[in-house]
């Protein structure tokens, strides 16, 4: 990174990383005693309570992000140079190490995405870093294969530099270190290891796609204990209730039994729906086409849209990773098993794509410790 920013202290404002929707940053933004001028505020600048005031769209509200973002970074961060960033996060899912460093534009196209994308998203996130300039989140990249040694070597650049640069406690109570690395033999070894990896996205497809044309901020991590969570299907705003639910199932011949555990499932092939706080397990249909086959594109196409009528794309789907607390006013929250990550990799060797919000990789790397310049 030839210019960035490491915060001092706390980043200013909420933890912009457990706001996965649209209406969760607005609530947050316009929450009783929310600050301005926040991190998050500079990351949606339409959804502040002072621009939906005032009816501004995203690219009327840009210049006061950035007049935002330079007073941030002139307050609560420090400049520096030529740097990329090792980086240990641990916690109650698991630990990762890796480093924070830019992707040259020429390369992003060469990082294989895990998921299709939501184009609406991938346009709003690309003209935030395009108007701002500068990357405040990290979409995090896990080598294919070669995971071990970068995982060793940065284990040994970490205990090289001892104190970290920063240290946090997030929210969740995940602990987060940061070193710097400044230019040197130890910073060219680095680079060049991560040069000859061949990476999928673990986290931010989005991110990744919305910065064709301009470098990507990564978070490059093989563990040493990544997990892959869960993430589940909400239905909002339809007035299902169990009756209506488990007979529209039945009728397109889905086995569906009602009662027993309400736990998530442990393994695909089967979904625990909850409703009207009923419990409905359905054995999803073998549908032949794909190997391995992804549970989350049958549950959105075949349970959601022929079964309910109900549009994946449309305002009353949403998703929630494991852990996350259902939003209120749910219909229906459909709980799906973590995708394994043999089949994430199977996927992508039969040149697929996951179906979107499918894989929840965990720890993350948390935002807004680091800005970087584009």
């Amino acid at each position: 990174m030839r210019t960035a920013w490491v915060v001092r202290d706390l980043v200013p404002g909420p933890d912009v990383d457990e706001f996965a929707e649209p209406d969760q940053v607005t609530a947050a933004l316009t929450a009783p005693g929310a600050a301005t001028g926040t991190l998050l505020a500079v990351q949606h600048p339409h959804r502040t309570p002072a621009a939906r005031a005032r009816g501004l769209s995203l690219t009327d509200a840009l210049p006061i992000a950035r007049e935002a973002l330079d007073h941030l970074r002139a307050n609560h961060y420090r400049e520096i140079h030529d740097v990329v960033a090792p980086y240990r996060v641990d916690g109650p899912d698991g630990s990762a190490h890796g480093v924070l460093c830019l992707v040259d534009p020429a390369e992003v196209g060469r990082i294989r995405h895990t998921e299709e994308v939501f184009p609406d998203v991938v346009a709003e996130r690309s003209a935030v870093l395009s108007g701002l300039g500068c990357a405040t989140s990290a979409a995090m990249l896990v080598p294919v294969s070669g995971g071990a040694v970068l995982t060793s070597l940065l284990a040994d650049v970490c205990e090289e530099l001892a104190d970290p640069a920063v240290s946090v406690v997030d929210s969740a109570g995940h602990r987060h270190r940061m070193w710097l690395l400044e230019k040197g033999s130890r910073q060219a070894e680095l680079l060049e290891l991560l040069q000859e990896q061949s990476l999928l996205v673990a986290d931010g497809n989005h991110r990744v796609a919305a910065a064709t044309g301009s470098s990507l901020l990564a978070l490059i991590t093989g563990g040493p204990s990544l997990r892959i969570g869960a993430i589940h299907r909400v239905l909002t705003g339809t007035g299902l209730d169990a009756d209506t639910v488990y007979r529209r199932w039945r009728e397109i011949g889905l086995t569906v039994t009602r009662g027993g555990d309400a736990e998530p499932p442990s393994r695909p092939g089967v979904v625990v729906a909850l409703v009207d706080g009923e419990v409905l397990r359905v054995v999803l249909p073998d549908m032949g086409a794909e190997t391995p086959q992804i549970d989350h594109g049958v549950v959105e196409q075949v349970l959601v849209k022929q079964a309910l009528g109900i549009d994946p794309d449309g305002p009353s789907l949403r998703t929630l990773p494991a852990g996350r607390p259902v939003p209120a006013g749910a219909d229906v929250l459909l709980q799906l098993a973590p995708v394994p990550f043999t089949d994430v990799l199977a996927v992508h060797a039969e040149g697929r794509r996951m179906p979107r919000k499918a894989t929840y990789f965990t720890p993350k790397p948390r935002s807004g410790l680091l800005l970087a310049a584009l």
